[in-house]
């Protein structure tokens, strides 16, 4: 009997690579599309990788031919460059007509937590008009929508316990009442993979169970790694304002205008019941020497690899 051939999207990006190591745990080959190969990963040796082709689609859907099931991670987390959210969608759709036309048997796309097609933030509204047209494709689908990510070397709260180590004063936006439900990375790839199964279509959210505040998480990952930084409340133009200069003071996009605002429209927050178990304080009681000892940089990770 052949071996099963799975696809993921972005497999040495973080979502990607715990999938993949799923993936591999089951005995299956593996191929990936990506902008960023990646020699020096031990996933490389399993991995057959290529270039995305979305400006031929006649190579994208080669590309997709003999897969079983495709996990779609592509995104963009903001824009940047070439990198703009109506290119990611054109992209997307050029991904799944291949998906379709290569004969794919069931399409696993990485989605966000409330995704709208009529949302004002773009983010959120990309990705619904994503879902809509997945979901109408005619393709065999599970839509997952992840809350907020973390584990290993997530960017927000090890980038968030970086600044508490290392400032007097962080500053938190309005009273910080706003939650969110942190769902652990392994456990987003272990629901992905078990929807990865030809069946229903189906639409899941992954989430943690336990939700915060924005202020708990702050003073939970202040109290884990010993700072005694104090906590400021600001308004929102001037917390934008001071994630800005810190932005180029570290060449980096801490945070931007429309992540701010999901934040605290409670977008981080699941409405459904929990469908994960890993428990964030657990993890950080676990990681709290390592957390935040160095600054993960969302541009060297994803626009310039070989600076990183």
């Amino acid at each position: 009997m052949a071996e099963r051939l799975d696809c993921i999207t972005g497999a040495f990006g973080f979502t990607g690579r715990f999938i993949a190591r799923r993936l591999l745990e089951r005995g299956h080959a593996l191929r990936t599309l990506t902008n960023h190969p990646d020699p020096t990963s031990p996933l490389s040796r399993h991995l057959d990788a290529r270039a995305y082709a979305f400006e031929r689609p006649e190579q994208l859907a080669k590309d997709l031919e003999g897969v079983h099931t495709l996990y779609n991670t592509y995104w963009v987390r903001f824009e940047h460059g070439t990198a703009r959210y109506d290119r990611a969608v054109r992209n997307t759709r050029r991904l799944f007509e291949a998906a379709r036309e290569a004969g794919v048997q069931r399409v696993v796309h990485v989605s966000i937590a409330n995704a709208d097609s009529d949302c004002d933030l773009p983010y959120y509204r990309g990705k619904g008009l994503i879902e809509r047209d997945l979901s109408v494709s005619g393709l065999s689908y599970a839509i997952v929508r992840p809350t907020v990510l973390f584990g290993d070397d997530a960017i927000l709260l090890h980038n968030i316990a970086w600044l508490l180590r290392r400032l007097p004063v962080f500053a938190v936006v309005g009273r910080g009442d706003y939650r969110l439900q942190p769902v652990h990375v392994d456990d987003l790839a272990r629901l992905c993979v078990e929807l990865g199964e030809p069946g229903k279509n189906v639409e899941r959210d992954a989430a943690g169970p336990e939700v915060f505040t924005y202020l708990e998480l702050v003073k939970a990952l202040r109290e884990a790694v010993g700072s005694r930084a104090a906590i400021a409340h600001v308004p929102s133009w001037l917390g934008l304002a001071l994630a800005r200069v810190l932005s180029l003071l570290l060449r980096d996009v801490l945070i931007t205008r429309e992540e701010l605002f999901g934040l605290q429209r409670d977008l981080l927050v699941s409405r459904e019941p929990a469908a994960c178990p890993t428990r964030l304080r657990d993890w950080i009681s676990e990681q709290r020497v390592a957390l935040g000892l160095h600054y993960r940089s969302e541009l060297l990770r994803h626009f310039d690899r070989a600076s990183a």
